[in-house]
């Protein structure tokens, strides 16, 4: 691979726990002779893009920019958003040449920005890094183009598949390097969903703790008939809250909506929450990685309806016989029924394994 894409792609990586809803972009910029001028990546939401941030760096630091080369792993934009268009901002500076890693999947973008720097006069060369760039930003790519979130399940469980025992406790199954692991994906996405039943037994906080992060993500809760406790503990942190109902008790969700909660409601068929047009609502909220953390019933639910693209799956070395299942459907009646997955990792963490695989076919779109 070219080493600047390359290294523009580490850079790009630096933006993850930072950019959502935006996608997680890295810039290089370098001399003709190879010199690097400046470096970036996509800041928070409402503040720098990677092009405009490698920019002020090569600017902060005296260097000339005419003639020199942009690496940047997603084509800059075209549009005014919360910021200005970077192609501008790159024609502007000076750059002679761009290298993009892919096609950025916004249709407010798609092709444009490339366009407007080819008829300023700017070579452009499409491709390098191009598969890495679409998996760094796999659920930018899930909302632009399905209008859905990537969905990622994560489970902690035994070597046999119990999450709990049968009283429900779970505390602790895997290692704390597991779970710190655990928290930088949760870190990384842009809301965490939940549901009632885990709410209730656990009365967790759904937030991020064990890792460094300059943002908590959103957190999305179903409550089908809006049981949720207004004293939960999931209130104590501050961000976004949506809590989606099948219910139209009006008196109940004003308790919520008091402590700060949005409360949506979508019914489906058995007076439970439609889940396809969750997902559906929950693009239209800039929410491109979903991280679900629940229990077999809502986790049975996401994986029978076929919405789940990925499980993050942590298997501890213990084994505990009876007591709840990764995920509660079927019964099947045949094999050919089985959701089916393919690997993509297998790594070990401290004592235990991380397992990432995808439902098959799921990215291709």
């Amino acid at each position: 691979m070219n080493p600047f894409i390359a290294e523009a792609l580490r850079l790009a990586e630096k933006s993850l726990l930072l950019s959502s809803p935006n996608p997680h972009v890295g810039c290089l910029i370098t001399s003709a002779e190879g010199q690097t001028l400046g470096r970036g990546f996509t800041r928070r939401a409402g503040q720098a893009h990677a092009e405009i941030d490698a920019l002020r760096d090569a600017q902060t630091k005296g260097h000339d920019l005419q003639g020199a080369t942009a690496y940047v792993t997603l084509e800059p934009c075209s549009h005014q958003g919360r910021t200005g268009a970077c192609c501008d901002a790159l024609i502007a500076a000076g750059i002679d040449k761009v290298v993009a890693s892919i096609t950025d999947p916004n249709p407010l973008v798609s092709g444009q920005g490339l366009a407007r720097l080819r008829s300023a006069g700017v070579v452009v060369e499409v491709g390098p890094g191009a598969q890495l760039s679409r998996e760094l930003n796999i659920g930018f790519f899930s909302r632009m183009i399905r209008q859905t979130p990537w969905v990622r399940l994560k489970i902690a469980a035994s070597l046999d598949g119990k999450t709990a025992l049968n009283n429900g406790a779970s505390q602790w199954i895997t290692s704390e390097a597991a779970r710190a692991d655990g928290h930088s994906w949760r870190a990384r996405s842009c809301a965490v969903l939940s549901g009632i039943g885990t709410v209730l037994a656990d009365d967790p906080r759904l937030d991020v703790r064990l890792v460094a992060t300059e943002r908590q993500p959103q957190l999305v809760l179903i409550d089908n008939r809006l049981e949720t406790p207004p004293n939960a503990r999931l209130f104590d942190v501050e961000r976004a809250l949506c809590i989606y109902t099948a219910s139209q008790d009006e008196v109940k969700k004003m308790a919520l909506q008091a402590r700060g909660a949005e409360v949506i409601c979508l019914p489906g068929a058995n007076e439970k929450v439609d889940l396809r047009a969750m997902l559906h609502d929950l693009a239209k909220r800039e929410i491109n990685e979903l991280h679900v953390e629940a229990g077999p019933g809502l986790n049975g639910a996401l994986l029978s309806q076929r919405l789940v693209d990925e499980v993050l799956l942590y298997l501890a070395p213990k084994v505990l016989g009876a007591g709840l299942d990764m995920a509660s459907f079927g019964p099947l009646s045949a094999l050919s029924e089985a959701v089916g997955l393919t690997f993509q990792s297998i790594d070990r963490l401290g004592p235990d394994l991380r397992i990432v695989a995808r439902i098959a076919g799921r990215d291709q779109f």
